[in-house]
């Protein structure tokens, strides 16, 4: 909670304006002419001082945004000076000119300093440039970012403080939240970083309404996903679909409680007229984001039927996505169970049964086959292991959400590592002393 109050402050701040300020700190006066004059002819705001000591007085008195700071410097090396940085001013972002190649110097940087880059002598003007420039929007985009979360978080809790009975608050409550929620959108389509984080934040909203859809989305993710993995999908492909079940309900978000609250057997006319435009709704909301675009298509087509009596395009077979005939079966067969669907609630059993009676007519017989699978397939036992993030390999999966010590999720469960990311996690994971271990998924053999 002392946490979000933290954030609750930052966020009704102005933003700043100013020009950005970067610190060059270096014993040569040629290489801190050279850096000043090529990054105010960019249009920052530049600092210099001679030594470490003297750049740690000037940051008593002086705002900085971004540090440059040499490695071999007398007295103070370039590694103690950022390690002093690090504890006093930690949102400054840290930066390491070395000009030879040692790496146990580089990595006590890494260590103690918690430097974004290092940058090696000579350097390239374009390459530095880059680098700088990338290093405070990420700074910009993680204030941004914290900023909405207290946003959102105070508006929840506002939200659980209503009276219910209260329609009017009930409104300007919701209307406050869609505004939220739509600063969660752009913010997500900068912070590529936070992907997955920002995709459960939008598909928790429409279940802060309480009721029945509490937990439904994840539950229809995690079966659409076992669907696609049964169907041999590709990596991309099942992560598209895992995305699209989790957002599948957040066009509903201007929806009143009796419309979310009533089975969708019960709408009459105007009601189902206005139920059915929530999924392209949806997809208007998606289009902006390019990431998301796949997930989009397959939220529009979700209420699509195999016969071509569905909504909203009454597409018919193989013209409607593959991944919103698997989303329409995971949907339908939790909404039999928990009476979104009908009035009745139905058993497990009971709702599978009557999926598969839906194939060929309401649904695709090939993913009924995948559907089926997933309930009959015991051929493969999936197990897990843990695994250091230093050995980790290109192929290997991960088992569940691989979160850091301080809860952030770093990647989502079932990813499929690549050695880009592999390499980022164990950079990542030097600088915090080398202990984040993942869950990978494993055959045992039956």
């Amino acid at each position: 909670m002392e946490d979000y109050n933290k954030m609750s402050a930052h966020s009704d701040l102005p933003k700043s304006t100013s020009k950005p300020r970067i610190l060059c700190v270096d014993d040569e006066p040629n290489i801190l002419s050279s850096l000043r004059r090529l990054f105010r002819s960019q249009g920052y705001d530049v600092l210099i001082a001679n030594s470490g000591a003297e750049g740690l007085l000037l940051l008593e008195t002086e705002a900085v945004d971004l540090i440059i700071s040499d490695m071999r410097m007398p007295v103070m090396d370039g590694s103690t000076f950022l390690e002093k940085v690090r504890l006093k001013w930690p949102e400054t972002v840290r930066l390491l000119l070395t000009g030879y190649a040692d790496i146990q110097s580089i990595i006590d940087a890494i260590n103690r300093g918690e430097i974004y880059r290092y940058i090696t002598k000579p350097w390239d003007d374009q390459d530095i440039q880059l680098i700088v420039k990338h290093a405070l929007e990420r700074k910009e985009l993680e204030l941004e970012k914290k900023r909405l979360e207290a946003l959102t978080f105070r508006q929840n809790e506002e939200l659980k403080e209503l009276n219910a009975t209260l329609e009017q608050k009930i409104l300007e409550r919701t209307k406050e939240l869609r505004n939220a929620h739509d600063l969660l959108l752009g913010a997500n389509e900068k912070l590529k970083n936070s992907f997955l984080t920002s995709i459960k934040v939008f598909s928790n909203v429409i279940e802060m309404r309480g009721g029945k859809l509490a937990g439904h989305s994840r539950q229809v993710a995690d079966l659409a996903r076992k669907i696609a993995q049964k169907l041999e999908l590709g990596a991309g492909s099942i992560q598209d679909i895992f995305v699209a079940a989790l957002l599948a309900d957040i066009g509903k978000m201007g929806f009143s409680d009796e419309l979310i609250n009533t089975p969708i057997s019960q709408l009459n006319s105007d009601q189902l007229g206005l139920f059915y435009k929530h999924a392209v709704r949806a997809e208007q909301l998606l289009l902006p984001l390019d990431d998301l675009h796949d997930a989009a298509k397959i939220i529009r087509s979700q209420h699509e039927r195999f016969d071509g009596k569905g909504f909203p395009d009454g597409l018919i077979g193989e013209q409607i996505p593959l991944g919103a005939r698997i989303l329409s079966i995971a949907k339908d067969f939790h909404q039999l169970q928990i009476g979104t669907l009908t009035p009745k609630r139905l058993f497990p059993d009971d709702a599978k049964t009557l999926i598969i009676k839906g194939a060929g007519s309401r649904y695709d017989s090939r993913v009924i086959e995948g559907f089926r699978r997933v309930f009959n397939d015991k051929d493969v036992d999936l197990a897990t292991q843990i695994v250091k993030v230093r050995n980790l390999l290109p192929g290997m999966v991960i088992a569940t959400d691989l979160v850091s010590q301080e809860g952030m999720l770093l990647l989502p469960a079932n990813y499929v590592l690549e050695e880009t990311t592999i390499e980022k996690l164990r950079l990542y994971d030097v600088a915090r002393g080398g202990v984040l271990t993942a869950h990978i998924h494993t055959k045992r053999k039956t």
